[in-house]
């Protein structure tokens, strides 16, 4: 059996270290036991520091459990079939709340967790059972959403005297001699680690008597993964290469701690012209961060490392010993909060780019140019019809929102002045303008038809002179020209 399994605390009041964080739990667990719901708990900490242990112990307090750790998959659907219906139902062992356990919220991703996050934060809105969520890193990306929601406890590493007092009492219990130096080294290897010490001791002391030096040998230093942040203070605070080299063994972007050194470097020292070699040397190694990322050669991150750590720390003429808050860096702030404005910018670059034949980026580098060209209200027009561009896309070349031409109305006056055809119906202005001469072409008309039926030619030759008079009288108009060709039509086949 695993020592780490013998000897786990079957209490509250056995954990070691963390007092404050035990204290806020109990309150948590009483306030669930009296009927109040409380927010999820979020315990985040380094790994072997006991927050599966604490969470186990506060399983002891609830009717039943159900938990979900890193070696499961935990995909959106698995988890909304499995916690999601646990969450919305009530146990089977009792009237009383079941507790949900998610281990390493922080290590959801690939295609086998697909939609985890969204699963959880979908069951924190609608559950209503206690739930207890750990996580390994606190600035992890993938559980931002998630502190807001929570009660964020930190799990934080354990002493080193409080690991050398377990070890003795286990060797003690296990019936091995020791020599009190030998548990200290382990103790000091394992970084707060408590889990990897006791796994330490059992692998060197399980089937003997004693322990010596000796048997050290035959385990290895721990390699441990630091936190940004402490990493960040070790650079700033320290002048040693190899504590500095040792602080940057992180498992994050080279561009991410480099943002995060560059933030705190005013924040630590203070002369100016230290201030101006840490800049010079974190510039250098943007330069080579950019080239690895480029060239696809990373062999130029160990240039970069070596610049941002020890370039950093050397230039400084002597560690300060103040107390020096740090704050994660507002890069990756303004760059979420500009996110708008560079999807902006990119539909527009493509919408011209395509009338352009240009790439996007050839397209971006032509708006200083057409920024000058959207000033004139016209122009803005004719380029805005041309690339495609709505109102809110011409904001990215000015402010002012662009006047659209409104479609113009067909006006009486023009009516008058339009050519009629025989095909065409006469409208009504035409036939209201020339009202007068209309009455007098309608007698004319008249008196032509009747030379036809029983009158003489010379009266027809005396009403068609009239009915030239007429076509004189009202070709002087211009208004009254359509009436003037009906006229001439009817006179000719009257003549017929």
């Amino acid at each position: 059996m695993l020592w780490t399994e013998k000897y786990r605390p079957r209490k509250m009041d056995e954990v070691l270290g963390n007092k404050k964080a035990v204290e806020e739990i109990d309150e948590w667990v009483e306030s669930w036991e009296h009927g109040e719901p409380q927010k999820c708990l979020l315990l985040i900490g380094p790994p072997g520091t006991g927050k599966t242990t604490l969470a186990h112990l506060i399983a002891v307090y609830f009717s039943d459990h159900i938990e979900l750790n890193a070696s499961d998959k935990r995909s959106f659907d698995i988890i909304m079939n499995t916690i999601g219906e646990a969450s919305a139902s009530t146990s089977l062992f009792g009237k009383g709340k079941k507790l949900i356990i998610l281990d390493e919220v922080d290590g959801l991703h690939g295609n086998e967790d697909r939609g985890g996050i969204r699963a959880i934060n979908k069951i924190i809105k609608e559950g209503h059972h206690p739930m207890i969520m750990m996580a390994n890193d606190f600035y992890s990306k993938r559980i931002t959403s998630l502190k807001s929601k929570c009660n964020v406890i930190k799990i934080r590493k354990v002493h080193t005297n409080s690991i050398v007092a377990l070890l003795k009492r286990i060797c003690a219990k296990e019936g091995v001699d020791f020599e009190e130096h030998v548990l200290r080294t382990l103790a000091k290897r394992s970084r707060g680690d408590l889990r990897s010490a006791i796994n330490d001791l059992q692998v060197i002391a399980q089937g003997k008597d004693k322990i010596t030096s000796e048997d050290l040998e035959t385990v290895s230093e721990k390699d441990e993964t630091n936190n940004v942040f402490d990493s960040v203070r070790t650079v700033l605070k320290s002048k040693n290469p190899r504590h500095i080299r040792d602080a940057l063994r992180l498992e994050a972007d080279p561009a991410f701690i480099l943002e995060q050194i560059t933030e705190n470097i005013p924040r630590e020292y203070e002369k100016p012209e230290e201030i101006e070699k840490a800049y010079d040397a974190v510039a250098e190694a943007d330069m080579y961060l950019g080239r690895a990322f480029h060239t696809r050669h990373y062999g130029y991150w160990k240039y970069t490392y070596d610049l941002m750590g020890v370039g950093v720390a050397m230039a400084k003429d002597e560690t300060y010993k103040k107390f020096s808050r740090y704050a994660s860096s507002t890069f990756y702030t303004k760059l979420s909060k500009n996110r708008a404005k560079r999807d902006l910018r990119d539909r527009v670059a493509t919408k011209m780019g395509e009338k352009m034949h240009t790439s996007r980026k050839v397209a971006i580098e032509q708006f200083p140019y057409f920024e000058i060209m959207f000033q004139p209200e016209d122009l803005a027009r004719d380029l805005a019809d041309y690339f495609d561009l709505d109102d809110a896309e011409v904001k990215q070349f000015r402010k002012r929102k662009i006047k659209r031409k409104k479609p113009k109305k067909a006006s009486k006056a023009k009516g008058k002045t339009k050519p009629k055809t025989k095909s065409e119906p006469q409208s009504k202005s035409s036939k209201i303008a020339p009202k007068k001469s209309l009455k007098k072409g309608s007698k004319d008309v008249k008196a032509e038809t009747v030379p036809e039926n029983s009158k003489s030619q010379n009266k027809g030759n005396k009403k068609s002179n009239n009915s030239s008079k007429t076509t004189s009288k009202d070709e002087s108009d211009p208004g009254k020209s359509e009436p003037k060709d009906n006229r001439k039509q009817v006179s000719l086949f009257s003549f017929q």
